[in-house]
Formats: structure tokens, sequence, C-alpha cells
């Protein structure tokens, strides 16, 4: 249930209590789960009403959610049972024992046993731990302090507990401002109408003259009771879960299955739904003024542009009136406008009418173009380049059909139906319009070569996704045939999928759980279900309007969409009830058009977009009203292609022209002002930063780039993060003359005086007997946490000034240290002897909580106030290392002393599950969500896969390290920005591994003038540059896609000369600003934290290393491949 739903429930709580439907408020209460009424409770158990105290809690509460729960529930149970025996009714005594407390037995089996034998006292009195039992009356007020402790804190009470502050009548004010806003709406509106529904829109019959329209306020006698009210959603936890509603069944078409004959009732209600939407008006200022409502809400109506222009006149004319905007805010509104990708940065021509278009997965302006003559091309956007043209060509017509040859020879011409890319990135997948599909391999250098050719059906094939069934890659296609199939990647066909009646439009594959299945969609309308078998379809339904349609899923999931057109040209876009099969939502807002069906994306897990009436449409998906419309400047069809980058930064969009225009928004806009600044910069030779080479002599390659490679995969292609990649300004290209000699040789940057970096000491921290351990960003930029040894967390903040625009963190300014007003300190549970503690932190993704643990119990901080939310783990073994799951903030990773892996779910205070493998204590853990995997390392030199789906260990590696060296020493992970690549940190090593592959790409070990052992390394947030940091002080900064050393930051750059001579002082943790490329902040081992920058002159750490410069590691890359101490262990 959205936000503005929960607090229509609470408008409705207080109307019920302010007309004294007592009962009725304590059920919704319950149902809903909004709500806990302390005082009903209180009053409840204090009359010895056990029954109604355990139904009311039902609605919040089961016996086994957590151990505050059972305790709550053990509590209320056992004051039944004694009161029972204190009446002497022994009969119901043992009815309790059986029936209520049989539960708690096998928790606790001796404490049963004693609740048990007081069956055998005259007066249970007699047992010393009850002895002072009193009365039934002062009992149960004991009991109650008992258990409101334990309900406040209890987590699935947080937030429950107290009403929000509302106005009195506040439901009430709310339809009086609705019915004045549709009097204002009455061509002819009256003085002083009657208004006798609410069942209806209001409107005023015409009379002989428009009078000035007269605010309506509604009699407290005129809102009837409701009879019926909506279905009340499950309420979510103590963090916002992206992934909250994809809790599915143990069998995701259940209800699908059990609803399979009543498409018609499906189909009708939709039609009903569509019949009543208008055209959207052109003119979408005023609709964000007042944003447009669904015509169910109460007492709002929806209008369209026959009345606008009437209604903005008579407004203008009129005295004011409140707006009504549930549901969604008009600030809400705007703010969503800024986040979608609607203006327009250029049209790129392609030559031929596009059909279809996909963006890399990872590389995020990195756009697969198919085209209407069978061509295809690789475009990267961020630069206006073409990449690649492929040409449509038989790779060998001997392999196929005879009536594909025939086919073919009758008519040559063929079109793309469909291009897409592997998960992976590594494969593209091509449909034609007649029987073929091609497989290309793309490695990341700017060519495609071409994989495989299947003759897949007879007639078109009309779309194309790849699939993981089994863990394995697979491709799944439908055609004209009726068929869908299942392809592995050598061409085999695993299943072939029969039921459809007419030519299959498209397929969507998903995977709820352990079950994998694929969703298909007919011209003819029908929806069918397939699992990986040979048992036929398991759903049959008609789709909305029986239109040709498409089924795409959230990025996350968790939502199912359709979308597409009936043959009467009625466009049609809803959510679908997954669980149940039936239609959720919706969405209005089309015009009839009959010459072709709408294609449509989703984004972020916010947003839906539509290409209809040559204009682009946005929905947010919890509001069935367009949110806006864009025409991107003009020149679209009528109904036009579009395709959102996986940041949701990018839209792509086809033009009429045979091109396409590539829509931003404003993080879009800057990453590609940044991207076109370095690739002119690339045909150049920037300036310098000043180079010492005192100590390098005339050869300075064995120095640089002594770098082990295992694979030699080409260089990525930048990666577009959604915000700007230059810490500053991007210049003006300048004039050929100012260009400089592109044959200079290349060098390492050598900063080794404070002059040639910005640098600032975070304040107030000189609490030298506690190194900084731990340190983070936050999400935002604009703040940075550490967690010293003492278990204190400390954070300092950047605000927006004069000289800091921005307000995110600098090295040109002090930020501030930050505390609340109260003093509170964020100080962790700390055992006695420290030593042993290994300090750890995770941060939640909007920065409102932080976790972390020093040796003791894991604590939860409100970044706000500093306070303990709760704390949970507590040793042993004792917790160290902690990790939000990406999709849903109330699952947590946490590492153990003891080597195993608790994956451990907040909300529900329970560990859902443990992983064990490693030999000794968890360094580090790292999910990557495009691969569904954690990767975990530990103390033991080992890196552990585990599959997020079922938590089963995938394949286990152990590093490889020095001769002699033994498998110890603190090993951390981190994902690069694609999520496949997982940049590996050991006091010996960095190293780079395919997660995909599960293989290492790039090694590379400390050597000459940095020879010491390893603290620490980090990704940029480009994740183009990888920072480490060392135990003699240096930094440096590497190539991320070659680990090959660009640039040493010097001791003497940034740690002042009379703590540098003491040997001692050194970064123990580098991190790196979640926004700036070019900014990392480091925590030494003497207490101070420091954030370092280029100079603004230069902008970036040194020049990107010559692919041909330097050795390899003393070792060539084939006898890296073959050594066989890298273990691997299944």
């Amino acid at each position: 249930m959205s936000s503005l739903s929960r607090e229509l429930v609470f408008l409705i709580l207080q109307f019920l209590e302010e007309e004294k439907f007592k009962e009725t408020v304590h059920r919704l209460e319950q149902e809903s789960g909004f709500f806990f009424n302390m005082k009903y409770f209180e009053e409840k158990a204090l009359a010895g009403e056990w029954d109604e105290v355990e139904k009311y809690l039902s609605g919040f509460t089961k016996v086994d959610d957590n151990r505050y729960s059972m305790k709550i529930f053990f509590e209320i149970r056992k004051q039944k049972y004694l009161e029972a025996l204190d009446r002497h009714d022994r009969a119901k005594a043992v009815e309790i024992l059986v029936k209520d407390l049989k539960d708690f037995s096998t928790f606790n089996e001796a404490l049963y046993k004693e609740i048990t034998q007081l069956l055998t006292l005259e007066n249970f009195r007699e047992n010393e731990q009850l002895s002072k039992y009193g009365d039934t009356k002062s009992a149960r007020s004991i009991m109650l302090v008992e258990l409101k402790k334990l309900i406040e804190a209890n987590p699935l009470f947080r937030e429950k507990l107290v009403l929000p502050t509302l106005k009195a009548s506040r439901l009430r004010t709310l339809i009086n401002q609705s019915l004045n806003w549709q009097h204002q709406l009455c061509k002819n509106p009256r003085p002083n109408p009657d208004i006798k529904t609410l069942f209806t829109d209001h409107s005023c019959s015409p009379t002989n003259g428009a009078r000035a329209p007269t605010p309506v306020t509604l009699p407290i006698a005129a809102v009837a009771k409701p009879s019926t009210y909506a279905p009340l959603g499950a309420h979510g936890g103590p963090f916002p879960s992206a992934a909250a509603a994809a809790a599915a069944n143990a069998n995701a078409l259940a209800g699908w299955m059990a609803n399979v004959n009543h498409s018609s009732s499906v189909q009708s209600a939709v039609v009903a739904a569509s019949a009543s939407s208008l055209p959207v008006p052109q003119n979408q200022v005023s609709g964000l003024k007042h944003p447009r409502t669904p015509s169910n809400t109460l007492g709002i109506i929806e209008y369209g542009s026959t009345d606008h222009e009437q209604l903005i006149k008579r407004l203008r004319s009129s005295q004011s009136v409140d707006e009504v905007t549930y549901p969604a805010a008009p600030q809400q509104a705007l703010w969503l406008l800024d986040d979608l990708p609607r203006s327009v940065a250029f049209t790129i021509h392609q030559g031929s009418n596009v059909t279809s278009m996909d963006f890399h997965p990872s590389h995020h302006t990195l756009l697969t173009v198919g085209c209407s003559n069978g061509d295809i091309s690789l475009w990267e956007v961020g630069m206006r380049e073409r990449l690649v043209s492929k040409p449509f060509k038989i790779w060998n017509l001997a392999a196929c059909s005879v009536s594909f040859q025939a086919s073919i020879v009758k008519d040559s011409s063929i079109s793309v139906s469909r291009v897409a890319w592997s998960p992976d990135g590594n494969l593209i997948g091509v449909a034609f319009t007649k029987h073929l599909v091609h497989l290309h391999a793309h490695q990341g250098s700017n060519d495609l070569c071409p994989h495989l050719e299947i003759d897949a059906h007879v007639g078109g094939v009309n779309d194309l996704v790849f699939s993981h069934p089994n863990k394995k890659l697979c491709v799944v296609t439908c055609g004209d045939d009726k068929l869908i199939k299942v392809w592995d990647l050598a061409g085999s066909k695993l299943f072939n999928f029969e039921g459809h009646e007419a030519p299959v439009y498209s397929v969507c594959p998903h995977q709820k759980e352990n079950i994998q299945f694929i969703f298909s969609t007919a011209i003819d309308g029908k929806i069918k279900a397939w699992l990986y078998d040979n048992m036929g379809s398991r759903v049959d339904y008609d789709a909305p309007g029986q239109c040709c349609t498409t089924m795409l899923y959230s990025a996350d999931g968790s939502r199912l969409f359709s979308c597409g057109t009936s043959k009467g040209g009625d466009s049609f876009l809803v959510e679908w009830n997954e669980s149940e099969g039936k239609i959720k939502r919706t969405y209005s807002g089309f015009r009839k058009n009959p010459t072709g069906v709408v294609q449509f994306d989703t984004t972020r897990n916010r947003f839906l977009a539509v290409g209809d009436d040559s204009q682009i449409k946005f929905w947010d998906m919890d509001n069935t009203n367009i949110l806006t419309s864009t025409d991107a400047e003009g020149g679209l069809p009528s109904l036009p292609r579009l395709r959102f980058n996986k940041e949701g930064n990018l839209l792509v969009v086809t033009t009429a022209d045979n091109g396409f225009k590539v829509l931003a928004n404003a993080n879009g806009l800057r990453a590609l002002r940044a991207m076109e600044a370095r690739s002119y910069e690339a045909s150049r030779t920037p300036l310098e930063m000043k180079v010492s080479s005192s100590a390098m002599g005339t050869s300075i390659s064995p120095v640089v780039s002594k770098v082990e490679r295992v694979d030699s995969p080409a260089r990525p292609t930048p990666i577009l993060n959604g915000v700007e990649l230059m810490s500053r300004g991007i210049e003006k290209p300048r004039n050929l003359e100012d260009v400089s000699d592109k044959t200079k040789t290349w060098e390492l940057t050598e900063i080794v005086d404070p002059t040639q970096c910005r640098t600032v000491t975070m304040a107030d921290n000189l609490d030298t007997a506690s190194k900084v351990v731990r340190l983070l960003y936050t999400n935002s930029g604009v703040g940075v946490l550490a967690l010293g040894t003492n278990g204190v967390q400390k954070l300092w903040k950047w605000s927006r000034s004069e000289q800091n625009h921005s307000g995110k963190a600098t090295a040109s300014i002090v930020p501030q240290h930050w505390q609340p007003n109260s003093g509170l300190l964020m100080t962790n549970d700390v055992p006695d002897n420290t030593e042993d503690a290994v300090p750890c932190i995770a941060l939640s993704k909007n920065d409102s909580y932080v976790m972390s643990a020093c040796g003791g119990k894991v604590s939860l901080f409100n970044m706000m106030t500093f306070k303990v939310m709760t704390t949970f783990m507590p040793p042993p073994p004792a917790s160290t290392f902690l990790a939000f799951h990406p999709q849903d903030n109330n699952i947590i990773a946490i590492g153990m002393e003891d080597s195993a892996i608790h994956i451990y779910n907040v909300r529900v205070d329970e560990v859902k599950t443990k992983l064990k493998g490693h030999q000794k204590h968890i360094t580090g853990l790292a999910f990557s969500n495009s691969l569904n995997i954690l990767v975990s390392s530990g103390a033991d030199a080992q890196l552990f896969f585990w599959n997020t789906y079922n938590w089963e260990k995938i394949k286990s590696v152990a590093l490889q390290l020095p001769a002699g060296k033994a498998p110890q020493g603190d090993t951390r992970v981190q994902f690069h920005s694609d999520q496949v690549h997982l940049l590996v940190c050991h006091e010996t090593q960095l190293a780079v591994y395919d997660a995909n592959k599960m293989e290492r790409m790039w090694q590379w070990m400390p050597q000459e003038v940095l020879s010491s052992p390893i603290s620490s390394a980090a990704f940029s947030c480009n994740s183009q540059l990888v920072y480490a940091t060392f135990t003699d002080g240096n930094i440096g900064v590497f190539d991320a896609d070659s680990l090959r050393l660009r640039c040493r930051i010097a001791p003497s750059a940034y740690i002042s000369p009379a703590l540098s001579n003491s040997q001692t002082v050194h970064p123990f943790v580098v991190t790196a600003h979640p926004q700036e490329a070019n900014q990392l902040a480091v925590g030494l081992t003497d207490g101070s934290v420091k954030v370092i920058e280029p100079l603004e002159a230069e902008r970036k750490w040194g020049l990107p290393v010559p692919a041909d410069n330097g050795t390899e590691n003393g070792r060539t890359a084939t006898s890296s491949t073959a050594n066989t101490s890298e273990q691997l262990q299944r």
C-alpha cells in the first residue's frame, strides 16, 4: 500500500472515532496494522478479555515473528493460565496448557514442565518464583508494564504506537475542498448548491445566467457511513524496502492457475476503466498545478483538454480554492518530473527506419539499434559515435531450412524485429522478420563477431530475450508459427512450447524465488505462462481488450506490467497482481490509434513510459493518471519506440525521419557533457601535474606497470553513473593550434608536495588513541562518516555556501563536525578487550540509518538524532562485516567472527540462513544486483560466491599469494559499477575478477616505489580508477581496466612532516566520493580523516597509461593462466 493510501486509512480512523464507531475503529486498526492502540489494548487486558487481546495483537504480529512477539504472547497466556488456577478451574487451566502454552515447549522445555507442575499445587503461590503473586487486578497491571516494554522494543511495532497529528475532521475538510473544486468546474455554477450525494461528481444544472461560484460546505450529516472499504495491503518494515512486494508464494503462478476461466471478467473490468479515460492535455504546465487524479478517488474529478482552457479562465477570475492533490502532491509531482529524462540532448540520424533498440546492461551509453533494412548498429551515444554497423547477411544459407531459402529468394527484404543484450553484456541477440536469429559476440571492442545463426521459426521471429533456466544462459524466441522456443548458446533447442492459436507476439521470462517461468502473449490477446518443462501452459488469460500486448517486470522484479493495443485501436497499460492473476490497476491517458501497437518501458522501479500520439507519456507506477508527456521537440512518429538505459537517466526515442533522439534528465545531461569533454581531451595531451623523475631514472616502465594479466579484454567504454563525472566545470574545446604534441612520452605522475594537490583535514578529530578503521561517504556525497577503534562514529558535513554551491564534499572547504542538538555520540557497544575487535559499518541507501559494531552487539543508529534504534546479534560470536541487501534494506548479510555469514531479517529479528565455508573470520561482503550473487572474503584469503536466490555456495577461489606467504590477512571486495567486475584487495595484491566467470582477470603486487603492504583499496565512483593505500603512507592511483599505476601520492603531500617522520602514521582505510571520480578520503592511524583532490587546474590524477607501456609483473599472461596455485574448490 502506498504511503498516501496509508494516510487515507488514518483519516478514516479519525472520522470513525469522531462518529463514535468504536468497534469499527479497532477492527480497522487491527486489519490495517497501521496503528496499535495501546489504550484499547490495556483496557482489554485489564478486563481479562484474553481472546480479544490476542485477536487485536494478531493484526500486528504472530507468535513466531521474533523473540519480542513470542515473549508478549507467552506473558498473556501465562497470566490467563494462572488466573484459571487461582479460580481453581483446573479443566480450563489444562485446556490453556495444552492449546496455548504447548507452543512454547519447543523453545524452553524446562519452563513448560515447571508450568505444568503448578497443576499439582493447591495454591500456585507455593512456587517460590510466584510467591509474590498478588490478586488478579495487580497481577494484570504488573504484566501490562512488562508488555508495554516488549511492544515498544519490538521492531514490528515501530512507528505504529503514535497517531500522526491531524486537524479535526480532516477527511471532511478534504471532501469540502473537493466539492469546491467540482463546483468550479461547473459551466453554470449556482450559488448555495444543494449537495445530495457523494457517490457521483457534483454539477449544477444550467440556469439563465452564469453566476460566480460559491464555495460548497458539506453538512456533517451528508457524510454517510461507507458500506465497504478497499482491502489494505501489508505493512513494510523499519527500512524502506525496494523488494518488499517481491515476496511471492512458493508457487508464483498459483493465483493465475486458480482463475484461468475468469478472463472475461478481467477484460470487461479493464475495458470499463479504459473507456472513461480522456485525452491528455498538450499543455502539461497546468497539469502540474492541478494533477490529474483517478476518477474513482473520493470526490475528485478527472478533466481533459476540452474543459481545461475554460477552467483556467474561471479560476483566474474567481476566488482562490484549496487544491486537492491526492494521490500525488504538487511538490512530489515536480520532484518526480526532475527525475524523468525529458530534455532532448541531441538527435542521431541512423539512415534507416529504427525498429528496435537496447542499452548495454552496464555501459549505460552503449546502444544497439536494429533497422527495417536488416542492419544493426552499435552507438556510443555519449560521444555521438557509431562504433559498428553490420548490414544483414545470411551466415550459412545451406544450413537454413528450405522454406526460408524459398522465401528469401522470392523476397530478399528483411527487417530486424528485436535486438537485446545478454545480462552480462557479452552477446547481442537479433531477431528478424523471416526465420532467423543472430547472436553476435561483443567483448568490449568496437566490433561484433558472429557467434550463432539459428533458423528459429517459420515466418517472422517476433521477440527474443535472454534467460537463465537452471543457471544456464539461454535464448527464448517466439514467432509467427505460434511457438515459443528455448535455445542454448550452441544452437540446440531445449524446449518447444505449443498452445497458442495465433502468432506469438512477445515473451517475458522471469524467476520468483526458485520458480522459473515464461509469460507469452499472442496477437489474439491471449496470455499464457510456461515452466521449463514439457507439461504445456499453466495460464490461459485474455489481455485487457484482447489486445496485442507486451509484458515487462520492474527492474527489481517485484511488479508486472503489460501494454498493448487492440484491433480497434484502444491501448491499455495495466499492472497485474501476479499472485492472483488479476489486474491491479489500469492507467489512463491514451488516444485511439488503430495504426499499430504502442510500445512501453519501465525504469527505476518507479516510472512507466509509452510512445503514443507522437509523444512520450510518463506515469508514476503508483498513480493511474498520466504524470506528464513530451513531444521531444517534435518529429516523432505516431507510435514511437523507446528505451531507457539501466540508470534511468537516458531515454532513446525513434524519430519519423530514420533516426532517434536521446533524452536526458539533469544528471544525464551533466554526464553526457562530461563524456564529450573527455572525448575531446583524448585527442590532446592535457596539462600535466608536476612530475618527479629523480627516483625513476631514464626508463620508468618497469616501475609503472608490472601487471599480471590472466586475460586481455579490451578497455571498457566509459560508464555513465548518472552523475557528473568530472569534479569541476568543463573547459570549452580549444583551437587546433592549442592541441599538444600527441607523441609526448608518458611519465608516471608523482604528487610529492602539498602544493600539488588539495587536502582538507576533518575538524574536531583529535583522539589520537583511536585510529580510523572504517570510513564512508554518505550516499548523497555531502558528508564523511568515520568509525574508530574506540567504537565511536563521527560525521562531518559540508553545507551550501557561496564557495560551495553544490554543498558536496570538497577538499577546498573545511566541513563541520556534525552532531545533533542533544550532543549525543554514536557509540557502539564495545567489549572490555578491544584489541581483537573487528569494527564494521554499513549505511542505508537513503542515509537515514547507519549500522555498526565494534566487537559487541550490532547497533542501528538514526543518522539525524544519533539515537540507537535497536541492537541485535550479541556476541559471541562477534560481527566482523555488515552489508545491506541491495534490493531490500530489511535483509542484512553479517559476517561473523566464527567464519559464518548470517542472512538476517531486521524486520522480524530473525536469522534466515547461515552460510558456512570460510575457515577464518569474514572480512568483506559484496552483492551483485545483476548477477544475483553475494561474494564473501575472509581472513583465510579465500573468496566464496553465493547464490542470493537460495543462498547456496556456487564456488570458492583461493587468492594466489606470494611464495611462502601464509593464507591469512584481511581481504576486501567491492563490485565495479557494472556489477560484474570485482575488486579484491589483500595486503599482498590488488586483483580484478570477472564475477560471472569467477576468474581472475588482472593482478598487481607491491613493487618498487610502492613496495609496502596494501592497507586498503576502493573503486572511484565511475569505476575507472582504483585508489590503494599503503602502510608506508603512499597512495596509488591505478587505471581500473588494467591495474596499471598512473599516479603516486606521497605521504609528504598530505601528512605533516612531524607526523610522517615518525613512520607510524599511514592511511588505514580509503573510500571514494560517490559522485566525484577524482576525490578520495583516507582514515589515518592517528585518528585523523583527510579528503584529497587534484588541483582545480588539473582535475584528475595523472594520465591513463598507454596499453603497450611497461612489463607484466615479470611474467607472461599465459604463464599466469596456467598457474595451478590458484585453487578452485566447488
